[in-house]
Formats: structure tokens, sequence, C-alpha cells
């Protein structure tokens, strides 16, 4: 019951954070950070696909709702969400009946790393090809991507910081 309450109350900061404040922020026009995908990235480790798959399209069509994208981050979002369970099992090693939640503490330092990164740029590559829909501009579009990816990382990985500190 304790998970559920803590996922939910993570559901709603996440959402308002992304809503109100970092959509509001544009950096050169190139710099996006999301970190409402950490809602994802935090969920047990074992939990069913069919499940993950579900809270990805809900946050993913709420933060579409709100900033009126026709629903490149709930693709997006249910990506990383299908690809999740793929990215936990290349990079950290669990035993039978095992369900962490994703964290610093729970994958190690160099394992949560490798997880962060690859779903993130694999979030963002997806979702600013969709916005785009074009290969015009590559060279911007790739600088987008990188930037956008590598604020977001870090905003995720200094969230985490702050909860493994406890």
């Amino acid at each position: 019951m304790y998970l559920v309450l803590q996922n939910i109350l993570r559901f709603f900061i996440l959402i308002l954070v992304q809503i109100f404040f970092l959509d509001n922020i544009q950096f050169i026009g190139y710099i996006s950070p999301m970190i409402y995908i950490l809602f994802i990235f935090s969920l047990p480790a074992r939990l069913n696909k069919n499940y993950v798959l579900i809270l990805a399209f809900i946050i993913g069509i709420t933060v579409d709702t709100f900033n009126n994208t026709m629903g490149i981050h709930a693709f997006s979002s249910v990506l990383i969400g299908f690809l999740r369970a793929a990215a936990i099992r290349a990079f950290v090693s669990l035993d039978e009946g095992e369900n962490p939640t994703p964290s610093f503490r729970t994958f190690g330092v160099n394992n949560y790393v490798k997880y962060i990164i690859s779903l993130v740029f694999i979030h963002h590559t997806s979702l600013f090809l969709l916005e785009s829909f074009s290969f015009v501009g590559l060279s911007s579009l790739i600088l987008k991507i990188l930037l956008s990816s590598l604020i977001s990382i870090l905003l995720i990985f200094g969230i985490q910081s702050l909860k493994f500190k406890k």
C-alpha cells in the first residue's frame, strides 16, 4: 500500500513540475528538460509489463494534454515503458523473487547510470523525431536531442542523489 501511495505522489509531483516549470523553460530553443519520465524509471523492476505500459501511457497522455502535443509524449513514454524491462535485464542481474525500485542504491551507481542514460536518450530521440517529423535540419535536431538528454539526465541524477543520501 505504501508503494502505491508513493507512486501516486511521485506521479503528481513530477507532472506538476514538468507542466508548470520545465515546459516553460526553453534555453536557446535546444534544451527541453523532461523529468516526468522518472516516474516510469522508478516503477518496481518486476512490475507487470502491462501495468508499466498503461502507466507510461497515462503519464505521457497527461503531458500531451497540457502541452497540446497530440500523443508524442504518450508514444515516447510507452516506448521506454516497453524497453524498460530489457534495459533492466541488460544492466542489472536480479535475484529470483527480488523486485527493487530502481535507484542508485538498488541497482548500483554504474548500472543505474547506464539504465537512465539509455532510456532517456531513446525517449528524447523518439520524442523530438516525432515533433519535427522530418530529417530537415538534422544537425539542429541531433543537438536538441543531445542537449535535452544531458540536462534531463543531470536533473534525474540530482533528484535521485537527494534520495540516495537518506
